[in-house]
C-alpha cells in the first residue's frame, strides 16, 4: 500500500532547509552568508555541507565550484572578523601625530564596531574545538598579529611604556580579551545601540590598560 498521493499524506523525512531570500550577492557570498547563519543557529558539527548549500539556494554539487567544503567557509568567516581591525591597526601604528592613547581608544572602538556590527554571532565560533587545527592557522596568525598591534600601541603610550615586560603582556592579554568577549555580552542585550556599547567597552579597555 503506497503512502504517498492522498490528500491527507505526509511526507516523512529530515526537513529541508529554507532557502535565503534573494539577497543579490555573488554564489560565493550567499554561502559565506548562508555559513554564517546555519553555524551560528545549529552549530558547526550539526551543520552539512548540502544544508548550507539549500540555505544559499544551490545544488550542493554547485557549492564545489566556489568552496572546498565546510572548513573553508569557517575560516573565512572567521578572519573576516579580524582582517578589517588588523589593517585598521595598521594605520593607526603608522600615525605618529595622534597619541597613542587615542590611538588604542579607536581600535577598541572599532574592533568592537566590527564583531558586534553583523547579524550573526562570528564570535561565538572562535570557541569551536575544531578551530584549533592547523586548517585555521591563517586566522590564528592574523589574531596574533592585531593581538600584537594592541600590545604595541600600549606600550607606545605614557601607562604601557612604565610597565615591565610580563606586566605588559598582561595588560595586554586582558584588553584583547575584554574586546573579543564583548560579542557574548552584546548577545544578552541585542538593541543597545552598537556605537554606545563600543564606546563604553573602549573606556573600560583603557581603564584596564592603566590609562
Amino acid at each position: 500500500m503506497g503512502t504517498s498521493g492522498g490528500p491527507g499524506s505526509r511526507r516523512v523525512g529530515r526537513p529541508r532547509v529554507a532557502r535565503r531570500p534573494d539577497s543579490g550577492l555573488e554564489p560565493r557570498a550567499e554561502l559565506l552568508a548562508a555559513a554564517a547563519e546555519l553555524f551560528t543557529t545549529r552549530g558547526y558539527s550539526a551543520t552539512t555541507t548540502r544544508a548550507v548549500a539549500e540555505r544559499a539556494g544551490m545544488r550542493q554539487a554547485s557549492m564545489y565550484h566556489y568552496v572546498s567544503g565546510k572548513e573553508e567557509l569557517l575560516a573565512e568567516l572567521l578572519e573576516s572578523t579580524v582582517t578589517p581591525s588588523l589593517a585598521y591597526a595598521r594605520e593607526l601604528l603608522a600615525d605618529d601625530t595622534t597619541p597613542a592613547e587615542e590611538r588604542l581608544r579607536k581600535l577598541c572602538r572599532a574592533d568592537v564596531e566590527l564583531l558586534c556590527a553583523g547579524p550573526h554571532n562570528l564570535g561565538g565560533l572562535y570557541l569551536l574545538p575544531e578551530v584549533r587545527a592547523e586548517r585555521f592557522a591563517g586566522f590564528h596568525a592574523v589574531r596574533a598579529e592585531l593581538k600584537d598591534a594592541y600590545r604595541q600601541l600600549l606600550a607606545a603610550t605614557a601607562a604601557g611604556g612604565a610597565l615591565a615586560k610580563g606586566e605588559l603582556d598582561l595588560r595586554t592579554d586582558l584588553v584583547f580579551g575584554l574586546i573579543e568577549s564583548v560579542i557574548l555580552v552584546h548577545r544578552s542585550d541585542p538593541e543597545r545601540p552598537v556605537s554606545v556599547f563600543a564606546e563604553a567597552t573602549a573606556d573600560a579597555a583603557l581603564r584596564i590598560a592603566g590609562i
